[in-house]
């Protein structure tokens, strides 16, 4: 919003375009350089004339023309200072629009996201919880945005694994054991057929019979395959609900079974399929990558058979005009090479998909592995989670009402913080305790910090009902001046310039497909509220000077939680 303004005021003055100067238009890192900086350098090819020289003529024709901008050349760059006093009212009266940071910018598109994706009988690890959490914020954040979504949970429910599976339950299961602990169990079994293997190869081929017989229709594999899928959805459905994540359509693997022919016969009438080794592949060489295995040498499909079945689908079936699929790094080849394939195909959706990969998180310096049984159940970790945030909460407001609630709030939200803030391809080593602080960027930090506003409107009697209809009624652009006059020092205007970055912030996270843009906005924002809220008193005796820095407050305690809301964390309005 700031950047827009400042590229209206600049405008008359330059050759470009207004979204043009919007792009160029630069927030410097200190007050003394201006609120609003625009480099020179784009106009020197043009006039043919130094940045520097351009810059301290353009300050001069603005200054002669006394707007409500001053104007500075500092080098190659222009530096705008706006007049608080004027500007600040301006500034604060949309921020408190309950769609403040909506936009329309995706209207007509429809984006469809692959995220969570975990496996059958298998637990949901921390590990899972990455592609679940920046799905959801990618999937909230577009959303906003305007764009229709549709989230897709695409089930690992098919594969050589429920071969496995199903031959280490024929030889070690106990059915009493998987009925008590049905999750635990089978990765029990999982684990010790890989250690079996090792001794009896064989195990192998047996495994590879089941998913035949599985691929074929067998009744008894069939049994067993829907005896797994039952009781792991039901695992999965209680940890989703307690992060608070929704999927518009849960589809596995299976149910693009009937679709995979198609794919298969349509690759041949391509002449695309050609015999390795006894199996069916794409070669890929003018990609630069290595063949696409399609059929198995016992004829059964893998995994790019059913992605191609997916995309297909997708795009044709579901109309998804952006496919995205938030899938970890280790996978960029596969999706490098199902895109290819789709290229190859002629189909057009190939330029459609795009894989949003990501790091690993670790736990403690400790990597999870399924075949090892090196998993950290999420479920246990949030369980922690909530019990040390309610121990700390206890020990700060020991008479706070639904102390419970707030800790699940604070514990489930200092998890999925901790793991937003990164850049999505960094690997992680995640610190529990480090995440529940309640100083530094954490969650619990920008929670505390909205529950502070909240409890500052409390105090002023003034809700965020009230202060958006003032917004909307025109009182605060006809208060002008005289709230500007209140909100006019460095901690407010800062804290007031950090806020009208909002939208800014949401379309650059969406550009990036980087959900730790928006998680670092709202830190910052947290810091300025913060330093507001230390340096300037709020509650005043005069009453003009309090509804102002009130309405700052409010504006604060919206966004925060709107933006909180976005990345899947609760925002209580007590801790």
């Amino acid at each position: 919003m700031l950047l827009q303004w400042a590229a209206v005021q600049l405008q008359p003055y330059v050759t470009l375009e207004h979204e043009e100067i919007v792009r160029l238009l630069e927030l410097p890192p200190n007050l003394e350089l201006g609120d609003v900086a625009f480099p020179c350098f784009a106009l020197a090819r043009t006039l043919k004339r130094a940045p520097a020289a351009i810059a301290e003529e353009l300050a001069q024709r603005m200054n002669g023309d006394q707007q409500p901008v001053r104007a500075e050349a500092k080098g190659p760059y222009l530096n705008l200072f706006l007049q608080r006093e004027e500007w600040a009212p301006k500034l604060l009266a949309p921020l408190l629009a309950s769609d403040f940071g909506q936009s329309q910018a995706g209207a007509g598109q429809r984006v469809i996201i692959d995220l969570s994706s975990p496996n059958i009988a298998k637990p949901f690890g921390v590990g899972h919880l990455r592609s679940t959490m920046i799905g959801n914020a990618l999937a909230q954040m577009y959303r906003v945005s305007g764009y229709e979504v549709v989230t897709v949970n695409h089930i690992g429910d098919w594969g050589t694994q429920f071969g496995k599976l199903m031959e280490a339950y024929r030889r070690w299961g106990d059915e009493a054991k998987l009925k008590e602990a049905p999750i635990k169990e089978s990765l029990s079994l999982y684990v010790r057929f890989h250690e079996e293997v090792e001794r009896d190869a064989t195990l192998e081929d047996e495994a590879r019979r089941w998913f035949w017989k599985l691929e074929n229709g067998d009744e008894e594999a069939h049994r067993l395959w829907q005896y797994f899928v039952s009781f792991s959805m039901e695992e999965f459905d209680r940890v989703y609900a307690r992060l608070g994540v929704k999927f518009d359509y849960t589809l596995g693997e299976s149910f693009y079974n009937d679709k995979m022919g198609a794919v298969v016969d349509r690759l041949k009438e391509l002449q695309l399929l050609e015999e390795s080794n006894g199996a069916q592949v794409v070669r890929l060489d003018d990609e630069g990558l290595p063949p696409c295995l399609i059929l198995k040498t016992d004829g059964t499909t893998i995994y790019p058979t059913r992605d191609l079945a997916t995309a297909l689908y997708r795009k044709k079936e579901m109309g998804g005009d952006l496919l995205l699929y938030v899938v970890g790094a280790e996978q960029k080849l596969h999706f490098n090479q199902v895109f290819a394939v789709l290229k190859h195909m002629g189909e057009e959706v190939a330029d459609d998909c795009l894989h949003l990969p990501f790091g690993l998180m670790k736990f403690d310096g400790r990597k999870m592995s399924t075949r090892k049984g090196q998993v950290i159940f999420l479920d246990e970790v949030l369980d922690e989670a909530v019990a040390k945030a309610l121990a700390i909460i206890s020990e700060k407001n020991p008479e706070l009402e639904g102390a419970q609630d707030v800790a699940e709030a604070v514990g489930i939200g200092a998890i999925v913080f901790g793991d937003l803030k990164h850049h999505r391809m960094l690997e992680i080593d995640f610190s529990l305790d480090e995440a529940l602080r309640f100083e530094g960027e954490t969650g619990p930090y920008v929670q505390y910090t909205a529950a502070r506003a909240f409890k500052l409107l409390e105090k002023g009697g003034l809700s965020l009902s009230e202060a958006e209809v003032l917004s909307q009624s025109g009182a605060i652009a006809a208060a002008g001046g005289r709230y500007g006059q209140h909100l006019n020092g460095a901690a407010a205007w800062e804290c007031l310039k950090a806020l009208a970055a909002y939208p800014e912030a949401i379309a650059e996270a969406i550009r990036q497909h980087e959900p730790s843009v928006l998680a670092r906005f709202l830190l910052d924002t947290a810091k300025r509220f913060n330093r507001f809220y230390h340096q300037e008193r709020i509650l005043t005796e005069n009453e003009e000077e309090t509804s102002a820095k009130l309405l700052l407050a409010a504006a604060v305690a919206s966004l925060l939680r709107s933006g909180l809301t976005l990345l899947g964390l609760k925002t209580p309005t007590q801790i």
